[in-house]
């Protein structure tokens, strides 16, 4: 396999620990373990007795009955525990592909949901969000993008970095569309649940049947990057059972006290949905307000769901402007390239309490440029 470097992750490591304000985050507002034990009574208690052995390799089955009940249909023997968003991504490909398959990938999207796939020597066609038309997908294209080698459609919805919910309508078209050309469809879910308005919330794709994995996390809408928690939910009892092999040879079995602390998240999780969306939309309306200050450099297609958004800049290089602003003023975006955009658009991050001060570092900057 022939991986090229991840650049939006290379540019992280270059920023995101030395840099005073990251604007840019794609996760929400973490904090310290004391506060989330103080969400349950006797969690603190039962954390410090936890034992540092090996962990079961699927994952802790109190976890996995936790994360169970995010879904509708799926019970806990189909729930995958791994290190993180990332390894479950890339175990998904090493069971799901094999060399000249063809892929289709929603994008702009996360390096690894197409690299990993051309690193096998998979065939992948990007299916295009478009911002003229609010960042949706046109289902007339994906037919266009079918091969007679196609296996799988990877889908992220909320989207990152646009912030984009798919419809109802359109999602069921896709899962209908995958079923009907035997096709496994991953959905990226991992800003699921932090939609602005939780009536558009979609259903999760593994609960749709078994054609479908769904992917999920910690991270993001929860806030708890620091627990390096993420799984897979699936119906695919083949998919499943390779992705569960496949682990012995990367992980083998997740941190316990990182299990321990993710079922006690997911048990208050829906108090850290608020916590955290509350923290977006505060956000977004001093973001609403930065733009329409500076319309003359800025415009976007205002986010529906998760903690990001994917604004235009509208006058010289996105990439000389991050790098300018991050040296002068302490302040990273994260310039479009990363994503192999080329219409000079940058993500921002709506999930940080530092927000705010990191607007009027901007302002600064901006009125003295």
């Amino acid at each position: 396999m022939n991986l090229p470097p991840f650049k939006l992750e290379r540019y992280f490591a270059k920023y995101e620990f030395n840099t005073e304000f990251l604007m840019c985050s794609s996760d929400c507002e973490a904090m310290p373990i004391a506060d989330l034990l103080a969400m349950e009574s006797g969690s603190a208690e039962k954390f410090q007795q936890s034992w540092l052995g090996y962990t079961e390799s699927l994952g802790h089955p109190a976890l996995r009955k936790e994360i169970a009940k995010i879904y509708e249909t799926i019970q806990p023997e189909e729930i995958l525990v791994h290190s993180g968003a990332e390894e479950a991504i890339f175990l998904f490909m090493l069971a799901a592909l094999k060399e000249n398959d063809h892929v289709i990938v929603h994008a702009p999207h996360y390096q690894s949901l197409s690299e990993v796939a051309r690193g096998m020597g998979c065939m992948v066609s990007p299916w295009r969000a478009r911002e003229e038309n609010n960042w949706s997908l046109d289902l007339d294209e994906l037919r266009h993008l079918m091969r007679s080698t196609t296996k799988a459609i990877i889908l992220n919805t909320p989207h990152n970095p646009t912030g984009y919910l798919m419809s109802k309508s359109d999602f069921e078209a896709v899962n209908k569309f995958a079923r009907e050309n035997n096709l496994l469809l991953f959905c990226d879910e991992v800003y699921r649940e932090s939609e602005y308005d939780p009536s558009l919330r979609l259903p999760a794709g593994a609960d749709l049947g078994d054609h479908a994995v769904s992917l999920g996390v910690t991270s993001k809408t929860y806030g708890l990057a620091g627990l390096r928690i993420g799984w897979i939910a699936t119906k695919n009892k083949t998919i499943y059972e390779k992705m569960a092999g496949l682990k012995d040879y990367t992980t083998i079995c997740n941190s316990a006290p990182s299990e321990f602390l993710a079922e006690v998240a997911l048990r208050n999780r829906q108090k850290l949905i608020a916590r955290n969306v509350g923290i977006i939309k505060s956000n977004l309306e001093i973001v609403d307000d930065l733009f329409d200050r500076h319309s003359d450099l800025f415009e976007w297609v205002r986010p529906a769901a998760g903690s990001m958004g994917f604004p235009k800049l509208l006058k010289g290089n996105t990439e000389d402007f991050c790098d300018d602003l991050v040296k002068k003023s302490g302040v990273l975006l994260l310039p479009g390239s990363m994503y192999d955009d080329s219409r000079n658009h940058f993500r921002i991050g709506l999930g940080r309490k530092n927000l705010p001060q990191a607007v009027e570092r901007l302002d600064e900057f901006l009125n003295k440029n």
